[in-house]
């Protein structure tokens, strides 16, 4: 399988153990899920669509991508940008985040029609979030939602995480009104709950998979913290039990990896169950470590037998 992966990749700081000491990486929501996915999924090839600048640290940061096994050969560059930057704050592993993105290169990425459908092409699977749209000018946002429609046409399977992050939309309407536009392109969904109850006021884990259902998924499945993660395929229902963490380190990329862990399932034939089951079990080895993008082993996190 080929899966292409489209946001935004930042310089990410994060807190280490020691006071006042921060750690230069890499990362952001869809890179995050690619990430895990090249590591769970070594028979996928997966690549990534964005666009950096032609400084030292896009520079960096491209080369870290091709050292994590991701193709950047989609990655457009930016002579007068340059990439995001955000800090990580750590309370009892929850996290909080500040950001200086205006001028990130990657606000153009659906700036190149032409260069989105050529980099569609060439890939059975396209993962893109909520984040993604909220960083395009409406432009930006008509071209990428007009170019994975004609994917999804032409037999792509195309998978959205809602990601709904208010602070980066000019309202509440433009914000509920473009989520809702990926989804109608979208074949699977992959909503956070507490987001969806917060911002769409759904009331359980069910009413957020059916209106994802209505706008046209086959699939959505629906994460939900510590709860149990609710699950619909082609009319049918399941739910996954969620065992308890209690180290809990860090909850950053919990829901990234978590995608990743289901696409790994879906890369590999497996029924949604299993799929969803071994997502539970990657994210839960991500939590109990800081920061994005952490070591797993995957001996201990083994995907069920294939249908």
């Amino acid at each position: 399988m080929r899966a292409l992966s489209i946001g935004e990749c930042m310089a990410e700081m994060a807190p280490t153990d020691a006071s006042q000491d921060y750690r230069l990486g890499f990362a952001g929501d869809t890179y995050n899920t690619a990430w895990y996915l090249a590591r769970s999924a070594p028979n996928v090839q997966v690549s990534y669509l964005t666009v950096v600048g032609d400084d030292a640290i896009s520079a960096q940061m491209t080369a870290f991508m091709r050292d994590s096994g991701i193709d950047d050969g989609s990655i457009r560059i930016s002579s007068d940008k340059t990439i995001g930057l955000y800090m990580i704050s750590l309370d009892n592993g929850e996290r909080s985040f500040s950001y200086w993105r205006d001028q990130s290169a990657a606000r153009s990425l659906a700036d190149d029609a032409d260069h989105l459908h050529k980099a569609m092409a060439v890939v059975d699977v396209i993962y893109f979030s909520g984040i993604t749209l909220a960083i395009l000018s409406n432009d930006g946002r008509s071209t990428l939602i007009n170019a994975l429609k004609e994917a999804r046409a032409m037999g792509k399977k195309i998978v959205f995480d809602p990601n709904l992050r208010p602070k980066l939309w000019a309202s509440m309407g433009a914000m509920w009104d473009a989520i809702m536009e990926g989804a109608v392109v979208s074949d699977i969904v992959l909503p956070s709950f507490e987001d969806e109850a917060q911002w769409f006021d759904d009331k359980t884990p069910q009413a957020t998979a059916r209106r994802y259902l209505n706008a046209g998924a086959d699939t959505v499945i629906v994460k939900n913290g510590s709860g149990s993660v609710v699950f619909v395929k082609d009319g049918t229902w399941g739910e996954i039990f969620v065992e308890p963490v209690a180290d809990l380190v860090d909850t950053t990329a919990a829901g990234d990896s978590f995608n990743a862990g289901f696409l790994t399932g879906y890369a590999n034939g497996s029924t949604i169950k299993d799929s969803v089951a071994f997502a539970c079990k990657l994210a839960r080895a991500v939590v109990q470590q800081r920061g994005a993008l952490v070591p797993i082993e995957l001996d201990g996190l083994a995907l069920d037998e294939k249908t």
